[in-house]
């Protein structure tokens, strides 16, 4: 630990990253009356603002940077909340005997602090193989991929979407709605096939097959072809080539751990935390898409939950850990997905699951997910109102009858039981 200098920024916590669990926490913090300094690192050059819109209205024209923007600027200075954009941190010193240290960043400034909290998140998984700065070839994760994804949508009438996940579908959606030729390449067997159980994934394929996009299971791909340094087709492993004058790669993330492995802290895959955000080291919280944590089906699995619900959640929790405080009652965590006029939503986790129910009526669909023989979690789409009563018979412990659950002329409603033991 080295002595502090007269040219250093002091700060009672340093939150590094500045996306939505960042600003959560930050947030929690001045609601819970906490009065020393708060500072905010963000490597992007914006102010925090709403992701999940950028694979859709924002590509669409329909939103922008303004429109996307979490607080306004008036917002941080009221409160008293620095944020210090496009700049990353590039070093962390941290105290042997607790939370403080000194953070060295990349323009070779340094920040002192009482608490630290990471919110690093994580980074889009690139292609293999693809040489570097190759034309037309996009991820999406941040609102620099969106914008320079965006521009490239106009005049690509060819677009091969690399990935059958939530995002690969969001962009393909969106690309189809502007007029292009959209083709999906997943190397599994179904859509989303991580993420839910087969009947979703029958409901989406229909839907987007239905809406012209072609969509290539059981599909590997060999690599990209090229001409003048941008792409001009995807070959296939069984040697078909597609072409292509834009590709979208989106085959997951990684968490971005980098600097809390630097400065010690437990990771597996990602930064390994209790339910109130705590890490391996006093005084050290982490929360988002850069942390996992117990699986609350599998004793001995660590996992990931990367939604805006569960960075928001983490947020607040890890505010109360950094203050001595108890954590909030843990919720069900809940996700979205909108592909052009189908919205998927999810609550809880079903992974683990180990029977499930289907309820189909229409272009709703609802999936029931139990695990010996209690409720664990829920897939619909088009349904609101089911998400809606799953959603908060999970949050209460309430289970739903399973032996006339397939019955859709009986209302989801009636199917609510309360535990037993209770009136």
């Amino acid at each position: 630990m080295t002595q502090h200098t007269a040219s250093e920024q002091r700060t009672g916590i340093l939150v590094v990253g500045g996306g939505e669990a960042g600003l959560a926490l930050a947030t929690q913090l001045r609601t819970f009356g906490y009065r020393e300094a708060v500072t905010i690192v963000g490597a992007e050059t914006y102010l925090p603002y709403q992701r999940p819109p950028l694979s859709k209205g924002f590509l669409k024209g329909t939103e922008d940077e303004e429109s996307l923007q979490l607080r306004a600027a008036e917002f941080f200075a009221e409160r008293d909340i620095e944020v210090r954009t496009g700049r990353r941190v590039g070093e962390l010193g941290l105290c042997m005997n607790g939370g403080g240290g000194v953070a060295t960043l990349d323009d070779g400034s340094l920040v002192s602090y009482s608490g630290l909290a990471l919110a690093t998140g994580a980074t889009a998984r690139p292609l293999p193989g693809v040489p570097p700065g190759l034309g037309g070839v996009h991820t999406l994760r941040g609102m620099g991929d969106a914008i320079a994804l965006r521009d490239a949508l106009d005049g690509s009438p060819e677009v091969v979407v690399i990935g059958g996940g939530f995002i690969g579908l969001e962009v393909a959606a969106t690309a189809r709605s502007r007029g292009a030729s959209v083709t999906v390449v997943e190397t599994m067997s179904r859509l989303l096939q991580r993420l839910c159980a087969p009947p979703l994934s029958e409901h989406c394929l229909e839907f987007h097959r239905d809406a012209g996009i072609e969509v290539l299971l059981d599909t590997s791909v060999a690599g990209l072809q090229a001409s003048d340094g941008a792409v001009t087709g995807v070959e296939l492993g069984d040697g078909r080539i597609l072409p292509a004058s834009l590709v979208v790669v989106g085959i997951g993330a990684v968490p971005d751990i980098a600097l809390a492995q630097s400065a010690g802290l437990h990771c597996q895959r990602g930064v390994v935390v209790d339910a109130a955000g705590r890490t391996s080291r006093p005084g050290v919280v982490a929360m988002g898409d850069c942390t996992v944590q117990q699986h609350p089906h599998r004793e001995d699995t660590l996992l990931g939950i990367e939604s805006v619900h569960n960075a928001v959640e983490q947020g607040k929790a890890a505010a109360c850990a950094l203050l001595g405080l108890d954590p909030p009652d843990p919720v069900t965590p809940w996700f979205w997905s909108d592909q052009g006029d189908l919205k998927i939503q999810m609550v809880g986790i079903s992974d683990g699951y180990d029977d499930h129910v289907v309820r189909r009526a229409g272009d709703r669909l609802t999936v029931l997910y139990f695990r010996q023989g209690r409720l664990i979690a829920a897939e619909v789409a088009n349904n609101p109102r089911d998400f809606m009563l799953v959603r908060r018979a999970l949050d209460k412990g309430h289970g739903i009858d399973r032996a006339r659950a397939k019955d859709v002329t009986v209302s989801l409603k009636e199917l609510i039981q309360e535990p037993s033991g209770r009136g």
